[in-house]
């Protein structure tokens, strides 16, 4: 999604740095409120009809005891999968908002130029388009939660707390995958990829649909470099009342440091790119 800005009148200085990023983030949510429409099923109703599918659907020929009961934790298969399908859709928000928007806005609308050409520097451009990213995000998984909690899938207020760790999954993602696409110079085809290979396969094999142990052996290390495998052990332990205090912290501490780096990544591409 490519965004007008309007940002304050150019007084020859560069605006504060938080004051800057809001900036960007306001002229966002100013497109976004006009826009929403837009935008609505690929952030809202495609996670829902994937919950309908797989929770309401394909739950009920889940078997019941066994080892799906053990798999599940005794939950019902609804209430194991909403939270995963929550950092689904977090990061999978993340991803589509990370690629063509970013290169729209340094080649075709070119956005990004504009703001820079005021009182915003380049890193101030970045933060303010991931901060966006992960508000919209939270939004859109706040509606999530709502809904989800309609068809019977939240059994226990961590919820909430499955709502945090999708967010902090998916800004991870998009930190990285944002810092990819300030490289891309062509008309976009790489991000064909980065969905097939990466997005597609993360959903798959990342312990959404069932835990990652029941995968072959040398598969699992795969999933574990996974950062949505880590965003949905923390989520559904949440959604489930599970506390696992040292596991947690890991999770935390690796997508933390994910989008750390990320977050590095992209104020440097972006400056190097809009420095031209």
């Amino acid at each position: 999604m490519d965004a007008p800005v309007t940002a304050a009148p150019s007084t020859g200085r560069v605006l504060p740095g938080l004051r800057g990023v809001l900036v960007v983030v306001e002229g966002y949510w100013t497109w976004y409120r006009r826009n929403w429409r837009a935008t609505a099923v690929s952030s809202v109703l495609q996670p829902l009809l994937f919950l309908l599918a797989f929770g309401v659907g394909f739950g009920t020929l889940v078997e019941g005891g066994g080892r799906a009961a053990e798999a599940t934790g005794g939950a019902s298969y609804l209430v194991w999968l909403a939270p995963a399908l929550l950092a689904v859709s977090a990061v999978q928000s993340a991803a589509f908002e990370s690629t063509y928007p970013v290169l729209s806005g340094f080649k075709w609308q070119r956005v990004y130029h504009a703001m820079s050409a005021g009182p915003l520097t380049p890193a101030q451009v970045a933060l303010g388009h991931l901060g966006w990213t992960v508000l919209k995000s939270a939004g859109s998984g706040a509606i999530y939660v709502a809904v989800i909690a309609l068809f019977g899938g939240v059994a226990s207020p961590g919820i909430l707390l499955s709502l945090l760790a999708a967010v902090l999954t998916g800004a991870a993602v998009a930190s990285l995958i944002m810092a990819f696409a300030a490289t891309v110079e062509s008309e976009g085809a790489a991000f064909n990829s980065i969905f097939r290979f990466v997005v597609i396969p993360m959903t798959l094999f990342s312990g959404t649909f069932f835990p990652v142990d029941r995968l072959p052996e040398w598969v699992q290390p795969l999933a574990w470099v996974s950062p949505l495998w880590h965003g949905t052990v923390l989520a559904r332990d949440a959604a489930l009342d599970v506390w696992r205090p040292l596991p947690a912290l890991g999770h935390v501490a690796y997508l933390v440091a994910l989008l750390a780096v990320g977050t590095v990544l992209v104020t440097r591409l972006f400056t190097r790119r809009l420095s031209r």
